[in-house]
């Protein structure tokens, strides 16, 4: 008897997101999902392919200001890969970068916008970048800029690998 191949199921990353204006907040700064179910007024699952790499937010406050505030870049990952747990995120992903209190999460907005700004779409970048604006920003030093000459080399570098 010959046993038939099975195909390893396609799993997405599915991304919990909410919208509780004023208290708090769960929303994707970019990502491009392929999937997206409304659950109610306020909820929404959107979910993602293995490899995606998208930027989750989540801000909350409570009666005397902003309580919490975090951006996480993440991969999504395939059956059997290694990730990270991280909340509002099933599974979970490869962290490319997480990062919390306003002030940081804001230099991580304006690293994007710099990306989107020389017409490279933030979930084309190289995942190194992210890792790099990570680890720049959690010790108080500037990232360096990302540019047309460093993505053709991610792109170069992607292909070889490919």
């Amino acid at each position: 008897m010959i046993a038939a191949a099975v195909q390893p199921s396609v799993t997405l990353t599915t991304v919990d997101l909410l919208w509780i204006e004023g208290r708090q907040e769960r929303w994707l700064r970019f990502g491009r999902d392929v999937g997206d179910q409304i659950v109610d007024r306020r909820r929404r699952l959107v979910s993602f392919r293995a490899g995606a790499i998208f930027a989750f937010v989540r801000w909350a406050s409570n009666d005397f200001g902003t309580a919490q505030s975090r951006i996480d870049i993440l991969r999504a990952v395939g059956p059997g890969e290694a990730y990270s747990t991280v909340p509002f995120v099933e599974p979970g992903g490869d962290i490319l970068l997480r990062i919390h209190g306003w002030p940081k999460v804001q230099r991580v907005f304006a690293a994007i916008d710099g990306v989107e700004t020389t017409g490279i779409d933030p979930v084309d970048v190289a995942p190194d970048y992210w890792r790099h604006v990570h680890n720049r920003l959690s010790v108080g030093d500037t990232p360096r800029a990302y540019g047309r000459d460093r993505h053709a080399a991610w792109l170069l570098r992607h292909a070889v690998q490919s």
